[in-house]
């Protein structure tokens, strides 16, 4: 039994390990922070893996772990950073006039403060569906709630959005996060 539970957290830990990672990344915008909460997920993982019941899917249950840990975390901490430096970085223009590219990773640092405004829960929202890509229902899953209310927060999160970059950047949202 003992093996097979080694078995299992290790294909959990292979399978799952860098989206748990960027998930956390994306919360917080530490490194350092992040991969100790990483450690901390795996770490209840393996405390509550004899217990797993496979009710739900594997990824949902660590996306629920994850994001306790997150919200916990925010709570200790107070943070309101949410998107890393290197997120802002892979954003912005490869090639072009410098003058546009300073203006996009200026427009790019604005819309950073902007997320960083918003509550947690919109931010999880926000982070799930336009940076990693993840879809109404996997992004319901994985934050264990309905899909209408993913559509609603997204919804408002979007606007809270617009509101924050009305005066700062030129035309509201950029269409990468509308």
């Amino acid at each position: 039994m003992y093996d097979d539970l080694n078995e299992k957290m290790g294909s959990i830990y292979e399978q799952h390990y860098l989206a748990v990672y960027c998930f956390l990344l994306h919360f917080t915008g530490n490194q350092n922070e992040t991969e100790d909460l990483t450690q901390e997920v795996f770490t209840r993982v393996v405390k509550a893996l004899p217990t797993y019941d496979g009710r739900v899917a594997v990824k949902t249950w660590l996306f629920s772990i994850a994001k306790h840990i997150a919200i916990d975390h925010y709570r200790k901490q107070k943070l309101y950073e949410l998107v890393s430096e290197n997120w802002l970085m892979r954003l912005t223009a490869k090639q072009g006039i410098p003058e546009v590219e300073l203006d996009n990773k200026e427009e790019m640092r604005e819309i950073k403060d902007a997320l960083q405004r918003l509550k947690p829960s919109y931010r999880m929202v926000v982070i799930l569906r336009s940076v990693e890509g993840y879809s109404i229902r996997e992004t319901a899953e994985l934050l264990a709630i309905s899909e209408a209310k993913v559509k609603v927060v997204y919804h408002r999160a979007l606007k809270k959005l617009q509101h924050f970059l009305k005066d700062s950047v030129k035309g509201g949202i950029p269409h990468e996060l509308a």
